[in-house]
């Protein structure tokens, strides 16, 4: 027998609603097929993607691209946090500080980091490097913003009680403020991951790549294997939502504090 809490967990019409989403999409993606509204070359049923999808995961052929584009997103977004945190956590202790870069901040964050790819070429080649350098660049801008006003805007009322109860600047500033500035950082975490992905994918469509989901769209794309390039894109939704629900778990467990 289950406990009442458990029994009232899987009654619960709540659990369903993420599910929404997608079916709707589906639906609505059917019905564009259906009534012939989109060329059916161009756009195939939903169906025969998740059949292509079905068939390059057995067959083997997409997995290989997609731990590539992973491992390029997730060394990306680990340079970007070592840097990023650090660096926003320090200039947001700081108010001046930031104040003084916040211009190359903002102008930078400001700027589609796909426009940067020709100089980001010139400087590392056709090279991973250059993906990855390019998707961290893009990442740390966001991470620092966030880490950065995390700590301005910690709670005066606990920096306040440190101050009487007799802390130093060093211990407000470690066992406060850092703390107090994780609730912003994963937000910045969590955007971070996401742009790195966005600029691994674009990436390795245009810049010399022989694996990786952005190589294999492309290339479904020229050669107008179109049920193979929206299987390629639904791994990329798909990997892109796993990643972020990744991080909103790891959120809940670190910060359990929040809001309380």
């Amino acid at each position: 027998m289950f406990e009442p809490s458990r029994q009232r967990y899987l009654l619960d019409p709540g659990r369903l609603l993420p599910a929404i989403g997608p079916i709707v999409l589906f639906m609505l993606w059917y019905g564009v097929v259906e009534l012939h509204l989109v060329n059916p070359v161009l756009l195939p049923s939903p169906w025969a993607a998740l059949t292509a999808l079905r068939d390059a995961i057995t067959n083997g052929s997409l997995p290989h691209d997609f731990f590539a584009t992973l491992a390029r997103t997730l060394e990306s977004f680990l340079i970007a946090t070592a840097v990023g945190v650090p660096a926003g956590i320090l200039l947001g202790s700081n108010e001046r500080g930031y104040r003084s870069v916040e211009f190359l901040i903002d102008f930078f964050r400001s700027t589609p980091s796909s426009a940067l790819i020709p100089l980001f070429m010139m400087i590392f080649g056709v090279t991973d490097i250059n993906k990855i350098a390019i998707a961290a660049f893009a990442a740390v801008l966001v991470i620092l913003f966030n880490s950065a006003y995390g700590v301005m805007n910690a709670r005066k009322q606990r920096v306040m009680a440190a101050k009487v109860m007799g802390a130093t600047r060093l211990q407000i500033f470690r066992d406060v403020l850092i703390w107090e500035s994780l609730s912003q950082t994963f937000v910045g975490l969590r955007s971070g991951v996401s742009m790195a992905l966005v600029i691994v994918i674009v990436a390795e469509m245009f810049i010399g790549s022989e694996n990786g989901l952005g190589h294999r769209i492309i290339d479904a794309q020229q050669v107008l294997n179109v049920k193979d390039m929206y299987a390629s894109i639904l791994a990329t939704g798909i990997l892109g939502y796993a990643l972020n629900v990744l991080f909103l778990i790891l959120e809940k467990f670190v910060v359990h504090w929040n809001g309380k």
